[in-house]
């Protein structure tokens, strides 16, 4: 394979103040083991510290430190598009600013792709070492359970830490849809893939941002976006609940005659019927989430908001309330998409 001119990293940025100057000395490292020239682009996820301020003053040291800032908080999943976006590399690769995903493996990940034989390197981690156990277990088993119901495989500990060619960027640049789960649209696009394994890495700084509860909404917005089989399961739960009660009927029939049992089981009727009222609104908080996604794909809102980067930087003061710029493409498109 002919050598890339431009290898973009994307770091997703969100109050990661303390780690970024730790995460640009850990690159500089390792960039002398890349034949490459380099380029850095910092997504500022409407952090609420200095990460913006701290980016800024990389950028001034080093010029090959480009920056998008949003508008307010959009999520990883769109910081990660906007850096997709905004990449020029014909080699781009996606890693948090935390340095949980090791540069040291950099090089390597750079050699496999070179080679040819590889549209992108991912990473999984083999072990979870420094998490909660109640949450390792829970991620453990979402891994399991959206394999058995999506036609799209996920590697159990999979990160967002992966190097792809411009094929592979351009491929997840064109699904522009609204609900977005990385780890499923990497799969989805298929291509060529080699997995490198490690052990867990504590972060070096800064504290985590995702909670259990928002690693369970993000587990099913993987579920939602990956498969239809809750619905599956929704409507084969009432077919056998409409069996058993057509059962249970000829059963207390046949009783009444033969025996002329008098009506009873009021407790019982009463833990059937909130039974029942309970699958009833499951099945509807199914459909309900399903129905929520498509409403919000068909208003075509735009994934991210830009409000900076460094090529307006100079003029917008810090201080100034200025208009938010909507970019969802990148800047040589002329018609944004959402």
């Amino acid at each position: 394979m002919k050598a890339p001119k431009l290898l973009s990293i994307i770091v997703p940025c969100y109050n990661e103040e303390p780690a970024l100057q730790l995460f640009y000395d850990a690159i500089q490292k390792v960039a002398p083991d890349l034949p490459t020239e380099l380029e850095f682009i910092f997504v500022d996820d409407g952090s609420r510290d200095g990460t913006l301020q701290k980016i800024q003053q990389l950028h001034a040291q080093d010029p090959r430190v480009r920056f998008v800032s949003f508008s307010r908080n959009f999520g990883k999943e769109a910081a990660l598009l906007a850096g997709l976006d905004h990449a020029r590399g014909d080699v781009v690769v996606t890693m948090d600013a935390d340095l949980q995903d090791p540069p040291a493996l950099l090089p390597e990940m750079y050699q496999l792709i070179q080679t040819g034989d590889y549209d992108q390197v991912g990473t999984r981690r083999v072990t979870r070492k420094g998490e909660p156990p109640i949450r390792s277990f829970f991620a453990r088993r979402f891994y399991r359970l959206i394999n058995h119901m999506s036609k799209v495989e996920l590697v159990d500990g999979a990160r967002d830490y992966r190097m792809m060619t411009r094929p592979v960027v351009d491929a997840l640049i064109s699904m522009r849809e609204y609900n977005r789960f990385s780890k499923g649209l990497f799969e989805f696009v298929g291509f060529r893939t080699k997995w490198l394994e490690y052990e867990n890495i504590e972060r070096a700084a800064g504290e985590t941002k995702w909670s259990f509860w928002r690693l369970f909404a993000y587990a099913i917005e993987g579920i939602c976006a990956f498969s239809t089989v809750p619905l599956v399961l929704a409507a084969l739960l009432g077919v056998i609940f409409c069996l058993i009660a057509f059962i249970m009927v000829i059963v207390i029939i046949i009783r009444t005659l033969a025996f002329g049992d008098p009506v009873s089981g009021w407790p019982s009727l009463i833990c059937v019927i909130l039974l029942l009222g309970g699958l009833q609104l499951l099945a509807l908080g199914i459909i309900g989430q399903y129905l929520a996604k498509t409403y919000l794909e068909t208003k075509h809102r735009p994934v991210y908001i830009v409000r900076l980067t460094e090529d307006n930087a100079a003029s917008i003061k810090p201080t100034t309330k200025s208009a938010v710029s909507a970019k969802s493409t990148p800047a040589k498109k002329t018609s944004p998409k959402a």
